[in-house]
């Protein structure tokens, strides 16, 4: 089968690779219909992220067509159209049982050498490092689901693969993102970043009542869709940004402020932030230091963003001063994807907005490119890989 593939920064490659086979008898087997390009993975196609090997397969935002199925998963059958969560979970153990899906103890095979360096194992994710399990993604034609009785939903009939799609990740976990917030009516929530995970948490934070969201970015295309979410919008290089916020809020600041940016976040320049960016190109705080800064005494933060490794320097001493709240972790999409599933079945949501370009599967690396340098208004990629 085609699919693509990683061989170092910057060289995504659109190849041939094996067809995946069963496994295991809680398996399945999808035709791929539709994929997509995360921010994620451009931590990924940057080389910020360690443990990936040349000729990963990429990708874990997927969907497709269940072609064949494992002697002891009796919840899927040929033919079911199914959405697949990046993140692996068995559904049996503990952390399953708590419903913290991204936290499951057996998916990933790398459980032993991830713990070392972070205390325990998490969950398994498709395409992503060793760490995660060196899973093959769903930036291809078929893709194996491993314990595929717990993780996939099937979609229903009158629903569009662009619909449903990104519940895959990017939907559940802006709507997380929101969720822990613990908005409450006529609260101001700010978003740090509108790309479609911003996009998302924006969408989510009105959904559970937010009155005002504050959304700040410095690209005009995604500025311009989190205006249409409902969002007013900030301009994040201004170097008055934070009192720009105070006079948004008449003082007070916001509620609760999500940080959907992550690693690889930028300030305003300057010369501490050019000189760390000489030394690292990854792990930048920018954008969480600005959210600590923004949300109000007593407020919460809900950090989205996906970061590796020790982020420094973090502005500690105003988050314990202000008695803030922090929230975060991998999204715990198979928590989500039924209610989730209903609001875009009752049309309360149509996830599809984002989607700015539509492409096969030979154009992939130009658009990892494209996507990466927001180029040509790019701010989310669907690829068909079947045709």
């Amino acid at each position: 089968m085609k699919a693509l593939t990683w061989h170092g920064s910057g060289d995504i490659r659109c190849e041939s690779v094996d067809d995946p086979i069963i496994q295991d008898d809680r398996d399945a087997i999808i035709k791929v219909t539709s994929c997509a390009i995360c921010g994620s993975d451009l931590h990924l196609y940057g080389g910020f992220v360690p443990g990936m090997h040349a000729g990963d397969v990429m990708g874990h935002e997927t969907m497709g067509e269940v072609v064949e199925v494992g002697r002891g998963n009796s919840k899927l059958k040929v033919g079911d159209r199914v959405v697949v969560p990046f993140t692996i979970s068995c559904g049996e153990c503990r952390q399953c049982k708590w419903r913290h899906f991204s936290l499951c103890e057996r998916s990933n095979p790398s459980g032993a050498m991830q713990a070392k360096q972070i205390g325990y194992p998490t969950a398994g994710l498709f395409g992503y490092s060793e760490m995660y399990g060196r899973f093959p993604g769903g930036q291809a034609q078929y893709l194996r689901v491993p314990y595929a009785d717990v993780g996939p939903i099937k979609v229903p009939d009158g629903l569009s693969d662009e619909q449903v799609l990104f519940l895959s990740d990017i939907f559940p976990t802006g709507y997380m993102a929101a969720e822990n917030c613990d908005i409450k009516q006529g609260q101001t929530i700010a978003v740090f970043g509108c790309g479609p995970v911003g996009l998302f948490a924006i969408k989510s934070a009105f959904l559970l009542g937010a009155e005002r969201v504050i959304a700040m970015d410095c690209v005009p295309e995604r500025l311009a869709l989190a205006q249409a979410s409902g969002a007013e919008t900030l301009d994040y290089t201004d170097e008055d940004l934070q009192q720009r916020i105070l006079d948004m809020t008449s003082g007070k600041g916001p509620d609760a402020v999500i940080e959907a940016v992550g690693m690889e976040s930028h300030g305003v320049g300057g010369m501490m932030e050019t000189m760390q960016s000489k030394l690292t190109s990854t792990e930048r705080p920018y954008a969480l230091s600005q959210a600590i800064l923004a949300c109000r005494p007593g407020g919460t933060v809900s950090l989205p963003g996906v970061f590796v490794g020790p982020a420094v320097p973090a502005p500690l001493g105003a988050f314990v001063g202000k008695g803030l709240t922090l929230k975060t972790g991998q999204t715990h999409v198979q928590r989500y994807l039924e209610p989730l599933m209903n609001m875009i079945a009752e049309g309360k949501i149509d996830p599809s907005f984002i989607i700015t370009h539509r492409i096969g599967l030979e154009e992939g690396p130009d658009a990892y490119k494209k996507f990466r340098d927001k180029e040509d208004g790019c701010v989310k990629v669907v690829i068909r890989p079947n045709g």
